[in-house]
This record gives structure tokens, C-alpha cells and sequence, in this order.
């Protein structure tokens, strides 16, 4: 059966735009650097130009429009005399610069609002986009999107039942950030309650602090008005005792007595400490999703962003990832775009990825370039680690990025937009 094509987007002709062209897969390279192309499935040219600025190519096409009006015939008669051409040319030149703003606001406009998530959680997508179009807002639909991964249990990653520690319990993180205020609510080693992403929001709405932890997070929650309830499953207690059965490998601890990678423990401490140089590379599977991540800019350029995980499986009791770390996880400000990060938070949180995406996205730097950067500056302390990043600026321009390692060659993640005729699953290879 063949593969199906897909979009690549060629510039070289119609004056800079952007056109579609197709392609076979298996002609594209396993990797790609800053000029290779971010694919998709057949759509229209706008759905794909995820280098190109839309706004910025109306406004190169009306001023190469209008700088050829001003070259034209009227150049001739000036040079016979005729003053009046110049006066009635620079009449022109008002009207025509007005149709060049109005062109750059009106492919801005179209390409808004976006809804962009990792991994192809697809019925997070549709939720989220839903709640849109039905008018709700930004962060409404943050929400609801990630806690459709959290009911669906998203590839065991998001929600309850999932990812146990060791002692075999399932403890959630969440946050969600809004753009237009910068106000951010988050909980880390939430137990017993299923809406992670929900009491998230109420923090940030119905508190002055930013981020609740443990047992106390989940006080709150039930004053909140949540459910308190067993977030364990069958299935989660079969993993938790298939660890056990495996002498508890892998595990996060180093430099302890008994020798972690040979036994359970308890571990301690030894008297005389001979440090192992520590392993950079990820623990985790990378067949074992991560976070859902999204980001949601809406009609007018209001951004929001927001996280859901269960955390590293058969973490240590306690461990706090990326997700819940508002510039880790992910990043909203409605004056730049948003961006949120996937993979082992346990290297990624050093390094603000999603906020140093959306810095790069203030400064004018396209949306794939800016994860590709915050990748490449992970990869310099941690070459193997596992992860990838989302990005979208304001005018609904988005990309993505991932750290090629072994099995992980290719970073898929949904996008939804006006331009798509539904929620959509894109690909970008990992450099």
C-alpha cells in the first residue's frame, strides 16, 4: 500500500508565496536542520506554511504590487514633464498603502485562532477546538482540551491509573497559564483527585499563589468542590508489581547503598561516597508518552497555554517534572506566542525551554527555528535526552522540534486552525 503524500512548501516561485507540492515520504532525510521542511498531511498551502508568516507575505505581495504601480507608465510621461503623473502617483500611494495593511491583517486574521498540542492526542484537539467555536475562551479551552486527555487517560501518561511511583501510587501535575495577565495556576504530587488541569485553574483563580503541592493540593481541591478518589487501576497495580518483580529496574536513585541497579532497597546513603558520573540521557521509554502540552491563541491574539502528566513512571515519592513549571512545561504571553514542552522534565526543567521559545518568538524568530534552538541548547549538557517543543507566535505562524535519539526520529503533534477542515496530525523530524 502506498504511503500517502504529503505537503512540503516550495518558495521559489508566485513571488516568495508559499505553494504546495507533493512528495513521497521516503524522499525526505531522517533529519532536519533549520531549512528542512515541516510536513503534514495534503492540505491547503496556508494549513502547511509553518516557516512563513502569512501576514508577512500579503504585506511583500501588496508592496511589490504597489512598488510596480509606481514604476509603471507614469515613469515615461514623468520624463517628458509631466508633473501632474507625479501628483496623481503620490494620490495613489495613501489608498495603496491602506490596501497593504488591510491585506496583512485580514491573512493574519485568517489564520487564527490555532490550537496546537503534543502528541497525536486527537480527541484533546477536538475538545479544545470545540470549546472555541462555541465561544469560549482561551483558557476554557486549555482546559477542557487537557482534561479530555486526563478522562481518556492519554497513553497511560495523562490521568489517573497511570505512570505508578514506588510505592506504586499515581500522583498528577498540571498547570495553566494566561497570556494577557501572566497569571498561573499549578499543582505538583496531587493524589486522589482526577482533574489535575481543573484544579489548576481554580489556584490560579481563587488563590494569590501560583503552584500547590501533595497532600494539601488535594485539601484544596475537594474545598474546591472536586471529588476525592482512588486515582489507582488495575492496571496501574500491574505495572507496580511487575517493577517489583524486575528488582525494581529502572529506577531514579544513584550513588546509594544497596546498589540500585541490582536491587529494591531501602537505599541510604553509604560512609564513603564514591560518586558515578550521572548518565544524561533519559530513563524513560520513548514508546511511553508524555505530557499533553497545548497551546491555544485565540481570533484576537490572546494566547493561553497549559500541562497534564502523571509524571515519570516509578519516580521516587514526591518527584516534581517540568510540567507544572511555568516556563518549563509551557508559557503563554499574549504580546509574543506560547510554547510547552514534552519529554524527560527531569533535564528539560533546567533549561525554561518554553519560555526561552517564546523570547525567541518576541525577538521575530519564526516559530520552528525557535524550538529548534531551545533543542539544540539542551542537547549541548544532555545529547540523548528525550523531549520535543511546540511553538506558535500571534499570527498563528507554529512549528515544533525533537531530539533525535534512537526510536525517537520523528515528533508528531495536532494542530487545529481555520485553515484545516479538521483537527490534524503534523510531523516534524527530529534534528
Amino acid at each position: 500500500m502506498p504511503k500517502p503524500h504529503e505537503i512540503d512548501v516550495d518558495t521559489r516561485s508566485s513571488g516568495g508565496l508559499p505553494q504546495a507540492r507533493a512528495l513521497d515520504t521516503e524522499q525526505l532525510p531522517d533529519s532536519a536542520g533549520a531549512s528542512s521542511a515541516l510536513r503534514a498531511p495534503l492540505q491547503p498551502p496556508a494549513a502547511v506554511s509553518l516557516r512563513r508568516d502569512w501576514a508577512a507575505c500579503a504585506c511583500a505581495a501588496a508592496a511589490a504590487w504597489l512598488a510596480a504601480a509606481l514604476r509603471g507608465p507614469g515613469r515615461a510621461a514623468m520624463a517628458a514633464g509631466g508633473g501632474g503623473v507625479r501628483r496623481r502617483q503620490r494620490g495613489l500611494v495613501g489608498p495603496l498603502l491602506l490596501v497593504v495593511l488591510q491585506l496583512a491583517a485580514a491573512a493574519s486574521a485568517a489564520s487564527l485562532p490555532l490550537v496546537i498540542n503534543t502528541w497525536v492526542f486527537r480527541k484533546a484537539a477536538e475538545t479544545a477546538w470545540r470549546v472555541l467555536q462555541l465561544g469560549g475562551s482561551e483558557l476554557d479551552a486549555v482546559e477542557r482540551g487537557c482534561g479530555q486527555c486526563e478522562i481518556d487517560q492519554c497513553d497511560g501518561s495523562v490521568g489517573y491509573g497511570g505512570s505508578p511511583d514506588e510505592s506504586g501510587e499515581t500522583t498528577l501535575d498540571a498547570m495553566i497559564m494566561d497570556g494577557n495577565t501572566m497569571e498561573v495556576g499549578a499543582v505538583a504530587d496531587l493524589r486522589h483527585v482526577k482533574n489535575a488541569i481543573g484544579v489548576a485553574r481554580k489556584v490560579m483563580e481563587y488563590t494569590k499563589h501560583t503552584l500547590l503541592v501533595g497532600e494539601s493540593a488535594s485539601l484544596f481541591a475537594v474545598r474546591m468542590g472536586f471529588p476525592y478518589e482512588d486515582l489507582t487501576t488495575q492496571k496501574s497495580l500491574s505495572m507496580y508489581s511487575e517493577w517489583l518483580n524486575q528488582s525494581c529496574q529502572p529506577n531514579y536513585w544513584k550513588n546509594v547503598v544497596p546498589d540500585s541497579s541490582k536491587s529494591c532497597g531501602p537505599y541510604k546513603r553509604p560512609e564513603k561516597v564514591t560518586y558515578k558520573e550521572e548518565k544524561t540521557f533519559s530513563q524513560r521509554s520513548v514508546h511511553n508518552h508524555d505530557t499533553i502540552g497545548m497551546v491555544v491563541i485565540g481570533g484576537s491574539g490572546t494566547v493561553a497555554s497549559g500541562t497534564s502528566t502523571n509524571g515519570a513512571i516509578h519516580k521516587i515519592p514526591g518527584r516534581v517534572g517540568d510540567s507544572p513549571i511555568a516556563g518549563a512545561g509551557s508559557y503563554a504571553d499574549s504580546t509574543a506566542g506560547g510554547a510547552a514542552a514534552t519529554g524527560d522534565g527531569d533535564v528539560m526543567m533546567r533549561f525554561l525551554p518554553s519560555y526561552q521559545a517564546v523570547e525567541y518568538m518576541r525577538m521575530g524568530t519564526d516559530p520552528t527555528v525557535a524550538c529548534q534552538k531551545v533543542i539544540s541548547r539542551i542537547r549541548k549538557y544532555a545529547p540523548k535526552f528525550f523531549g520535543a517543543v511546540i511553538c506558535a507566535n500571534t499570527t498563528g505562524s507554529y512549528g515544533a522540534a525533537c531530539n533525535k535519539i534512537p526510536g525517537f526520529t520523528q515528533f508528531h503533534f495536532m494542530v487545529s486552525s481555520p485553515f484545516l477542515s479538521q483537527p490534524t496530525e503534523q510531523v516534524v523530524d527530529c534534528i
